[in-house]
């Protein structure tokens, strides 16, 4: 597994990429802090999401369609520069009369990330063998989570001995290490323009006459591939549940379990530890495990340990339990994310495969989104603990659904020049193959 580290041009962005998420995860958890001190409203801390959400659900399928049509290794150096130059101006804010820049800096950071993680997703296939890509896709979500335990305690302390001041400074540093890494990086067979979705040859080629068409040229794959198809429904229907997970797990902690503010932390970081050991499980056994049983198992495996996380208290008082299912939660979602992520770049060409990145990311924003707003209004109806169960509900519907409908799906292999057109693809779901 590590020995991809060792690959030039792979182990370059995944440094890169891992400096960076430490940085984002610092300034994440800085921002809402330093706003809520900064004014003690929740609803102006609430804005913070809104800020980072909005270009995501807007900007995010539009992105793809400019990744596609540039060099995506460029498109990294330029688009991490301009992010480290633009978290500078939070130098200037000192107090809350400049509370509207800050809000403006994390909608403009959002915007500028959609650009980057399509075009590194776009770009991994032509870093590293086809057989080898699930394990490059578990190293980065091992990055994830290794980023996510490091990040938000350097940013705790950062953010109340240096101010908010300190964690731009260090968040802009992280991007411009990770511009760094992708210069150093050779792609060798970079996408070129020609392979690019088609362009009428009496037109331009900037992007920009084009950009309503090749948008809608990208969007257009997705019903034509019975996986895309698929997985763009898993991630609606899961995305939702964790809209709904962001809104109510911290009321729950609080309401239900009775914890405070560390035990919360200790919960949130144990799901961390357990993503860090799924990574290395699939990065250990990747190229023998089929990418649709992980994705599958993984969203089962997440129904079923969420739905004792949610529950054990009606047995078992305390938080220590919390802990230790959350951390089985991330095993399953190290392999969960790492399948997804393998069947994504694998099932779309390569001249689609900004825009397809883009939008999968846009859909699981807005659904994101959604759930939040349903887990706010229902949460104290409906209750907390019925809410969160039933979106446990939803990632193991969502799982049968993959495991169903991808069944003999080769294990390593699903391009979309063979994949089943939508007409045999009915056939063979009604056939009495085994998934594989």
């Amino acid at each position: 597994m590590f020995a991809l580290l060792r690959q030039r041009n792979f182990g370059y962005i995944w440094v890169g990429g891992l400096v960076s998420l430490v940085g984002d995860w610092m300034l994440l958890t800085a921002l809402p802090v330093y706003v809520y001190q900064l004014t003690g409203s929740t609803l102006a801390t609430g804005a913070m999401l809104a800020a980072r959400v909005v270009p995501r659900i807007l900007l995010g399928s539009v992105a793809g369609v400019f990744v596609d049509r540039w060099d995506r290794r460029q498109t990294l150096i330029v688009a991490n520069l301009l992010l480290a130059v633009g978290l500078l101006p939070l130098l200037l804010v000192s107090s809350g009369q400049e509370l509207w820049l800050v809000y403006l800096i994390a909608f403009v950071q959002s915007a500028m990330a959609q650009f980057v993680t399509p075009a590194l997703g776009a770009l991994l296939p032509h870093l590293v063998a086809e057989r080898e890509l699930l394990r490059a896709n578990s190293l980065n979500a091992l990055s994830n989570d290794i980023s996510r335990l490091v990040g938000p305690a350097l940013g705790g302390i950062v953010v109340a001995s240096s101010g908010l001041a300190g964690v731009a400074m260090l968040d802009s540093v992280s991007f411009a290490l990770a511009a760094g890494m992708a210069a150093l990086t050779r792609v060798a067979t970079p996408p070129s323009k020609a392979s690019i979705s088609p362009v009428p040859r009496r037109t331009t080629t900037s992007v920009w006459p084009n950009a309503a068409h090749q948008w809608l040229e990208g969007l257009r794959q997705v019903p034509r591939s019975p996986v895309l198809t698929v997985l763009f429904s898993f991630l609606a229907i899961s995305a939702i549940g964790e809209g709904v997970m962001g809104s109510l797990f911290a009321p729950f902690v609080s309401a239900v379990l009775g914890g405070d503010a560390p035990a919360y932390g200790w919960i949130v970081s144990s799901q961390a530890i357990g993503g860090i050991a799924g990574g290395l499980l699939v990065g250990w056994r990747g190229t023998i495990v089929s990418p649709v049983r992980l994705v599958g198992a993984g969203a089962l495996g997440l129904c079923i340990f969420d739905l004792m996380t949610f529950n054990y208290h009606v047995v078992w008082p305390g938080i220590w339990p919390a802990i230790v299912f959350m951390a089985i939660v991330g095993v399953t979602i190290a392999g969960m994310v790492a399948g997804l992520s393998s069947l994504m770049q694998s099932a779309t060409e390569d001249a689609y495969r900004g825009r397809i990145l883009g939008a999968f990311g846009a859909v699981g924003a807005l659904s994101t989104f959604l759930g939040a707003l349903l887990g706010g209004l229902l949460g104290h109806s409906v209750g907390i603990v019925t809410m969160l169960s039933i979106q446990c509900l939803g990632y193991g519907t969502a799982g049968m659904i993959v495991l169903i409908a991808l069944r003999g799906l080769p294990a390593t292999r699903c391009e979309a020049s063979s994949l089943p057109t939508q007409e045999s693809r009915a056939g063979h779901l009604t056939s009495d193959a085994k998934p594989s």
